[in-house]
């Protein structure tokens, strides 16, 4: 077993952690905090959307819901039972880069939450009526979350189909229902065999424990796993675009027309990607944003405008959602878009608002963190970013350095992304079109949704 220790830093913000991997290759990263008598318990598999095939989508998310109907010993519904009775919360989520399971517990049942996961890890029950069920749910929350709400086919599948050209970038994570309906209990088993293994997990574990009796208690659990062949990672890459994009889609949801908008960006590791990070806040993040007071309070040719940077392992994306006001144009809005990113290509940014952007990016890694966990301030915030780090760079240690890269910014450095990837030629965009009444969309029939 290999070891990495960090020591801590007093003069600096610096999160403790060691690193290490156990001989069937399940990473293990340990951060021991007593502040708080609680363990954060963190679960990472190296699997997400862009790890699916052509017409086998949805498999990601689908196992986020398969790996809480039983095991070998503890079935189906005790899961939460368990770590509920116990003081405790959990959950997961999927996205395209990775799969995650977490539980939150008092400091003396942290060995209850490694036995939980141990057990789901190493014999998951994987059988028909649980597929059978789960792929139900999981279409009805396709159903409610996707196919009836206004706009998001258009911003969440169309518009990523259109600027991404490599399916591994380019398809959403809940899947297509066809393909739900054509997984066979075959194709599920192997999929969880391939992309569940031992080796193919991070385990996290942050807050009021003793390293020593931590250790003892992972190999208890995890060390007899057997590992499986690690899959290769998918080719992410994607060719250069030579001309902008843009179509009509009538949203039969919609009530007011909505410009979506993107462009290709770098992946997480780039040297670019903390630049990103204070970009997304100088346009779009509250009413001082410059969108914000362009085109809501001083065009008024929108009546919101939101977006963001998607910073992925891969390629990534920068989008720009705008819903216009009557009479408002979608090329006229677009062009307004470009014109602000022209400037700071053109003239960077004030010292005032480097400063403000800095310190709003902190406040958010702090309070709020990665999907609301918490932020840095919580062990369920660390666990997760900790582990994040370990699967994307296999460095835990840029918990702390991702700080000082933020704070280290420039203005040309702003300047300088803005003038690389926001070129008008790199656009993408649909125009959503009110059909609110219709019963369908005349550019997409709903059941190839």
């Amino acid at each position: 077993m290999s070891t990495e220790t960090q020591s801590t830093d007093h003069q600096t913000f610096h999160v403790p952690y060691e690193y290490y991997k156990l001989d069937n290759g399940l990473r293990v990263v340990l951060s021991p905090d007593h502040l708080v008598p609680v363990v954060a318990n963190v679960v990472l598999y190296d699997v997400g959307a862009r790890n699916e095939q052509l017409g086998r989508t949805g498999f990601a998310h689908l196992f986020e819901h398969m790996m809480f109907q039983g095991s070998e010993n503890v079935p189906k519904g005790e899961f939460f039972k368990c770590v509920e009775d116990n003081g405790g919360l959990m959950n997961g989520m999927t996205s395209n880069d990775f799969t995650i399971y977490y539980e939150v517990m008092p400091g003396n049942q942290m060995e209850l939450a490694l036995w939980l996961e141990a057990d789901r890890m190493r014999a998951l029950q994987v059988d028909q009526d649980n597929l059978d069920n789960q792929r139900d749910v999981v279409k009805e929350e396709k159903r409610l979350r996707y196919d009836n709400q206004p706009y998001v086919y258009a911003i969440y599948e169309l518009l990523m189909d259109k600027l991404f050209k490599n399916f591994a970038n380019a398809h959403t994570v809940i899947g297509s229902m066809d393909d739900l309906n054509a997984a066979t209990l075959a194709d599920v088993q192997s999929f969880w065999r391939t992309y569940y293994a031992v080796n193919n997990a991070i385990l996290v574990l942050a807050g009021d424990f003793d390293v020593d009796e931590a250790k003892l208690m992972i190999e208890k659990h995890f060390g007899s796993m057997k590992p499986e062949v690690r899959p290769a990672n998918p080719d992410f890459s994607e060719p250069e675009r030579a001309e902008p994009e843009s179509m009509d889609y009538t949203d039969p949801l919609a009530a007011v027309p909505v410009l979506a908008s993107a462009v290709i960006v770098c992946d997480a590791l780039s040297d670019d990607a903390p630049a990103l990070t204070l970009l997304e806040r100088l346009l779009l993040e509250g009413e001082n944003a410059r969108l914000h007071q362009r085109l809501v309070k001083n065009d008024q040719s929108c009546a919101s405008i939101g977006g963001g940077y998607d910073m992925r392992r891969g390629p990534g994306c920068f989008q720009f959602i705008a819903m216009l006001n009557p009479g408002a144009e979608f090329g006229t809005v677009l062009e307004a878009i470009q014109q602000e990113l022209q400037l700071i290509a053109q003239h960077g940014v004030k010292p005032e608002e480097l400063v403000r952007m800095k310190t709003a990016a902190m406040a958010q890694r702090f309070n709020s963190g990665f999907a609301g966990t918490g932020g840095l301030q919580t062990p369920q915030g660390r666990a997760f970013e900790l582990g994040l780090h370990t699967l994307i760079s296999s460095d835990p240690g840029l918990i702390n350095t991702d700080i000082q890269r933020l704070y280290g910014v420039t203005s040309e450095q702003i300047q300088a992304v803005a003038a690389k990837y926001f070129q008008p030629d790199k656009y993408v965009t649909v125009n959503v079109l009110p059909g609110a009444g219709m019963t369908d969309s005349p550019e997409e029939d709903e059941n190839d949704r």
